[in-house]
């Protein structure tokens, strides 16, 4: 009876074994998908963020659809509920539009703002920029903040998920570790529409805009070469193990 079990435990083995080079083959497929999907990502991102502005859409639901479009608005920034996100380094450009320079080793804050749409019963969120952290307090640049209407251009953004490594709770209310754009809605009384605003509208002496970071993280080519390269060196050897003595 022993040797009526032995091939059926060495047919288990060899399908169990099998199923390495294709799992990994399959898995190596996957990556080829995923990185078409991330440099069709990448290409729309790169045309919306060169794209001329346009303007708020009639209807606010196609924001969904837009993120890092560039979008014109006209209004005032309510600066009695100035928000903040942090800690942040300065993502620099090559003219910081005259507002706070800095070090792009410092840490500081990035300064979000409601702003209430000039003609349109309408609040959103502007990220005005970034600001060191000694300049975070708003009576620390104070030629900032500005009071008049002014026209600002940026990029649209969606809410953010919690990182997994961000803290679930905060100590300040107005101070946030990621991009939670419905909370900062609900606190500021403002509609859940963010824009991070371009280096242009920088105002002299305040945040430092054009703050959005447009880098993805494009590794699935090494990923497909790592998968397939297992895919074959499994099959080999199980080819080697299995199909080659057969022969002999």
């Amino acid at each position: 009876s022993t040797k009526s079990l032995t091939p059926k435990k060495i047919d288990i083995g060899r399908y169990a074994l099998l199923a390495v080079p294709i799992t990994t083959f399959c898995l190596g497929t996957w990556q080829v998908q995923r990185r078409k999907w991330k440099l069709n990502l990448i290409e729309e991102v790169k045309s919306k963020s060169m794209s001329p502005p346009v303007e708020l859409p009639d209807n606010l639901e196609d924001l969904n659809n837009m993120e890092y479009q560039r979008i014109r608005v006209r209004g005032k920034f309510d600066h009695s509920r100035e928000m903040y996100i942090g800690p942040r380094a300065l993502i620099t450009e090559k003219d910081e539009g005259g507002g706070l320079l800095s070090s792009r080793s410092q840490s500081g804050n990035m300064v979000i703002t409601p702003f209430h749409v000039a003609d349109k019963d309408l609040t959103i969120l502007v990220n005005r920029g970034w600001v060191p952290r000694n300049k975070s307090d708003p009576s620390k640049r104070p030629e900032g903040q500005i009071t008049k209407e002014i026209e600002l251009v940026g990029a649209v953004r969606l809410h953010e998920n919690r990182p997994q490594f961000s803290p679930k709770t905060q100590s300040d209310p107005n101070y946030f570790y990621f991009r939670d754009v419905n909370k900062m809605a609900a606190i500021s009384g403002a509609s859940p529409i963010y824009v991070d605003a371009d280096v242009n509208s920088t105002i002299p002496g305040g945040p430092v805009g054009g703050q959005t970071r447009m880098s993805f993280r494009n590794e699935h080519l090494s990923y497909i070469i790592t998968w397939y390269s297992l895919s074959a060196g499994t099959l080999y050897m199980w080819w080697k193990m299995y199909l080659r003595p057969l022969k002999r």
